[in-house]
């Protein structure tokens, strides 16, 4: 076991949980882990989407507190659902959603955590296009071309200035993930994008933080194909969330405030 010992600083007596959706995570969880600043990270989640490597017996000799495995593969959305689930159950105030692939370094935990708990955003994001770390990083030409459009036509759509809608590293307060019906959302990639729609639907407001990425052969990264499935999935996305706005839909992704009104 290589577990830490922990001395944790509350912020605002709010407990700060970092969820890692993994899979084939093996080679680059302990040097994710390793990153994560414990000073102010109370618990860790690892929900690992039925690996066929050992992802499950690393999380467990690192001493990471609570580890799932999903019994059949869930996709990246199903991932996530259980991963948000897990950290209201035990009580999270605020969530960090760390890819274990280690593509988004934890050191910058801090600059996510900070503006949700002194209440000047309720979700962070960590920005890949903000800055040049996206191509510095190593992110393909296509998927950069293809991030900066679909990112121009959100925006007109959704009526947002965001640098980035596709980046997997983010953060939430415990009222954002309360109140979205994440049941609902896609359990494939583009379960990001639902949330997002679902967040600026709601009034959330979003902050980013620039973030360095980091493609290399260990790193999850989708193909040509499956970057053509999510990007669709991004259009219909930005156009329900259009339509619901004009009054000539009424699309289940969008149907939150009439689900926490029965409550």
């Amino acid at each position: 076991m290589c577990s830490k010992k922990r001395k944790v600083v509350v912020i605002d007596q709010k407990k700060v949980v970092v969820v890692m959706p993994a899979y084939n995570a093996a080679a680059t969880l302990e040097q994710t882990y390793q990153e994560i600043p414990f000073d102010i990270v109370d618990e860790v989640i690892l929900v690992d989407d039925n690996s066929p490597d050992n992802t499950i017996e690393e999380a467990r000799r690192l001493g990471i507190e609570k580890v799932i495995k999903h019994e059949r593969n869930k996709g990246y959305g199903g991932n996530q659902k259980t991963c948000y689930t897990t950290a209201l159950e035990t009580g999270a105030d605020i969530v960090v959603m760390v890819h274990p692939d280690y593509q988004y370094t934890p050191l910058l935990i801090e600059a996510m955590v900070y503006p949700i708990a002194r209440g000047v955003f309720d979700v962070m994001l960590g920005s890949r296009i903000l800055g040049k770390g996206a191509l510095r990083g190593g992110m393909p030409v296509y998927k950069y071309i293809a991030n900066r459009f679909l990112t121009f036509f959100e925006n007109v759509m959704l009526n947002q200035k965001l640098a980035e809608y596709h980046t997997g590293y983010r953060a939430f307060s415990r009222e954002v993930l309360e109140k979205l019906p994440l049941d609902v959302n896609s359990d494939d990639f583009v379960f990001d994008n639902e949330m997002l729609g679902q967040i600026t639907y709601a009034d959330f407001e979003i902050g980013e933080v620039t973030c360095p990425t980091k493609y290399f052969e260990e790193a999850s990264s989708i193909n040509f194909k499956r970057s053509m499935q999510y990007g669709f999935g991004v259009l219909r996305v930005s156009i329900t969330y259009r339509l619901q706005k004009w009054g000539l839909g009424k699309f289940k992704i969008y149907n939150f405030k009439e689900r926490k009104s029965k409550k």
